[in-house]
């Protein structure tokens, strides 16, 4: 498991529920793998009552499946679930990147823009590439004035971002790159019909690569 240091200010039930979602997402905990309490608090240097509180807060998200006495599961890839997701942001980001269109500074093009220099020179880091595509879309909503909405975004996303981490190791035309640079291109127009509809592409693509991400991982990954 990876494991990064303890934040300022993070209580063991934050630190333990920021690591097991990392880990999740980037797929050092397998889909369908188990997982026991006991030994995650001890990898993690924690009593077990943060990692159970953890757990109980992914199994809410679907993310882990408690078994009594038995230990927990990793959920296993839920495409269905995940094109719901993916659904509820496209709805949500197209509407945020229109609205980041009629109130972009050129300061905040500029944040765009270095955030995208920063993906070309990261993208065959998938866990930093992950984290810069956060990035890139919270600079969106911020522009938009609508942290909020972001948050509440990336906190259903479980489901989608493990798909997003897996295609960037298995789909061989990446595309993710090129369509920031689009997105802040129209942005920078102040295109928002243009806009809308790259977000829209951008966020399909996951789940039209579905074909390619099935035959890069093992088939007891999928539900």
């Amino acid at each position: 498991m990876y494991i990064e240091e303890r934040q300022a200010g993070e209580n063991g039930r934050d630190y333990a529920l920021r690591i097991l979602k990392d880990n999740i997402i980037h797929l050092e905990l397998a889909p369908g793998s188990m997982v026991s309490e006991k030994d995650l608090a001890a990898e993690l240097g924690l009593s077990r009552t943060p990692v159970r509180e953890a757990l109980q807060d992914l199994a809410k998200a679907q993310m882990v499946d408690v078994y009594p006495q038995r230990g927990s599961q990793i959920s296993r890839i839920n495409y269905e679930l995940a094109e719901e997701i993916q659904f509820t942001r496209n709805i949500l980001e197209s509407a945020a990147v229109q609205l980041a269109c009629r109130r972009a500074t050129d300061d905040d093009v500029r944040i765009l823009q270095e955030n995208i220099i920063l993906q070309e020179f990261n993208v065959t880091n998938a866990r930093k590439m992950m984290r810069l595509d956060d990035e890139f879309h919270r600079e969106l909503f911020r522009i938009a004035g609508k942290m909020y909405t972001w948050n509440m975004v990336s906190s259903y996303s479980l489901h989608f971002d493990r798909i997003r981490e897996m295609a960037l190791h298995s789909v061989r035309e990446l595309k993710i790159v090129n369509d920031h640079k689009l997105i802040c291109a129209a942005v920078s127009r102040r295109d928002e019909v243009l806009a809308k509809e790259l977000m829209e592409e951008h966020l399909a693509r996951y789940i039209v690569d579905e074909k390619e991400i099935r035959e890069k991982y093992p088939a007891e990954y999928f539900a």
